[in-house]
Order: structure tokens, then sequence, then C-alpha cells
């Protein structure tokens, strides 16, 4: 699965080699600035999350590990500021690739579904909180 891991966006005029392999290092880089960083402002790891999504955006598909792992940090955030809306939204891109990448009853998948169960719910969303929970 390591090549849907790592999926490159479709686009008229591909990247190249060298192109992908800045963009892997800048994500690792970035991944490793927000661990430092997110122990000390959330906010601010909000926006090099936001930021960091944009820019990866350009060249990954939202399937790729780097975009999943940036996108399970924001929505951490979201949770630690309450921004419910928030994390439910990236709560919502993460799930099918997860689905995609783990198996059926990885932790991984269970606990994203037990997040966006008790999200819905909060949101006063009960049908929708209950089909998650029930996954």
């Amino acid at each position: 699965q390591d090549k849907e891991k790592l999926e490159i966006r479709k686009l008229n005029d591909p990247p190249s080699a060298e192109m992908v392999r800045d963009m892997i290092k800048y994500a690792r880089n970035v991944i490793e600035e927000f661990r430092r960083a997110k122990h000390y402002k959330y906010i601010l790891c909000l926006t090099i999350c936001e930021f960091s999504l944009d820019k990866m955006g350009a060249v990954f598909e939202d399937s790729n590990v780097y975009m999943l792992h940036m996108m399970y940090q924001a929505m951490g955030v979201c949770l630690y500021v309450q921004d419910w809306e928030g994390a439910l939204r990236y709560g919502q891109k993460i799930i099918r690739p997860y689905s995609k990448h783990y198996p059926s009853y990885s932790l991984n998948v269970a606990s994203m579904w037990l997040k966006l169960g008790r999200l819905y719910m909060a949101l006063e969303n009960r049908p929708a909180g209950v089909k998650a929970l029930k996954k």
C-alpha cells in the first residue's frame, strides 16, 4: 500500500521527482516542528497545520500519509480549543483514507469513528452520531 499512502495529485503537468522529494522533506520538517510547537501555542499550531496542508495539498492527495498526519494534528488542536465543527471537518476527511490504509478493526479506524460519533452527538446530529458509533 505504500504507493497509495504516498499518492501524488493527478495534474496536467505532474510534479518532478525533485519537487516530490522536496515536499516530502518539507512535510517531515513541518511535522517535527509541529511536535515541538504544540506544547506551547495551540493556535499557532493550527495555523502551521493549515498552511502546511495548503502547501502539501498542491502535490499530495488527501490520502497521502503526510497529509493525513497533518490533518490528524489539526483535528487534535481543534478538539483542544473546542472547535467542534473544525474537528469534525478534519475527521471526515481522515476517515475514508484511514479505512483504506488500515484493516477494518484497526484501533486507528475505530478511534476515528469514536471521535466522529462523539462530535456528531455534541453538534446535535444524532443520526450521524449513532451511525458513526456503530461503525
